[in-house]
């Protein structure tokens, strides 16, 4: 299956650079898009300079609006998200691609204890867990990571319900499982 990896950056030049080059020796054959969200430092030159494919907003519209127009131009039958800034390891996307081998259609890297920037964010994303699992019916292990691959087609069934900031990561999720869509969970 073709890969194609989006990363909605804004001002993330300098995490690029160290971000890279691990997530290229990683994925050598994958399509990288990188979604410059208006930027004021040089995010778009170091991209393409790496080797990425760059589309750029010409002013900031957010996060979300950013991951739309990524999976619109991505060309993979599976994209995977990711935050540009170094925050997701590009050693555990092989976890996550793993997983559509056994019929899932969107898996997210969960943040084990401890992977939440503050414990008033972790208590916050226990609560919504919990409320999503209960909406649901499953048990959603982390509904806000932004971390996640998803079988393209399916996903942009559900573009025109993603708000442009940053929840993107929670009502794809929520749109999956209430669609009848599988959904895994891989520890990172």
């Amino acid at each position: 299956m073709r890969v194609s990896i989006v990363l909605p950056a804004k001002n993330e030049a300098s995490g690029l650079r160290q971000f890279m080059p691990a997530l290229k020796a990683m994925m050598p054959e994958a399509e990288i898009i990188v979604v410059n969200d208006g930027s004021t430092d040089d995010t778009a030159g170091q991209a393409s300079a790496l080797g990425a494919t760059v589309l750029s907003n010409p002013y900031s519209m957010g996060n979300g609006a950013s991951i739309k127009r990524g999976a619109r131009a991505a060309s993979g039958e599976i994209i995977v998200f990711m935050d540009a800034d170094g925050q997701h390891r590009a050693e555990d996307l092989p976890k996550l691609l793993a997983k559509f081998e056994q019929g899932f259609d969107m898996v997210v890297g969960a943040r084990v204890k401890g992977g939440q920037a503050s414990i008033g964010r972790g208590l916050a994303n226990a609560f919504y867990n919990r409320l999503a699992s209960w909406m649901t019916g499953h048990n959603v292990l982390d509904l806000t990571s932004g971390f996640r691959a998803v079988r393209a087609d399916k996903f942009r069934e559900f573009l025109h319900l993603l708000p442009n900031v940053f929840s993107y990561p929670t009502t794809s999720t929520m749109a999956f499982f209430r669609s009848g869509y599988p959904v895994a969970y891989v520890p990172i």
